[in-house]
């Protein structure tokens, strides 16, 4: 890649790697508190530079990555992918992930009864 700026605005880069659609949707991130750079919560204007650690909450799972490369202009799925270090953990294997407990369809609310033992399960007990 060839040289860019040192340094540039955090919302700007976050679409310019695809990390979200468009740059609109990257700062109202920012406003909402889901980007946070070196830890810290990040408005649209926070600039980012080589090394730092953006952390992005978005549709899917946070995600983390390591700045390797500035940019201001959008490019390629190629290129963007180059200018990051992807340090997401990965997702825990499905035997792992409590499922969701299912009510037979038609069955309607739970009773008082099945209330308490439900909040009995999750250890909320009164």
């Amino acid at each position: 890649m060839p040289a860019g700026p040192s340094s540039t605005r955090v919302d700007r880069w976050v679409w310019a790697v695809r990390l979200t659609k468009t740059r609109a949707l990257a700062a109202a991130a920012c406003r909402a508190g889901h980007v946070r750079v070196n830890g810290d919560r990040a408005k649209p204007a926070t600039s980012v530079k080589v090394g730092d650690e953006v952390r992005v909450r978005g549709e899917g799972p946070e995600r983390i990555v390591e700045v390797a490369h500035v940019l201001e202009r959008r490019v390629g799925a190629g290129p963007a992918a180059t200018a990051y270090v992807d340090r997401t953990p990965a997702p825990p294997p499905p035997e792992q992930v409590a499922v969701a407990a299912q009510r037979d369809r038609g069955a309607g609310r739970p009773t008082k009864r099945e209330r308490r033992e439900i909040d009995r399960l999750r250890g909320r007990e009164h």
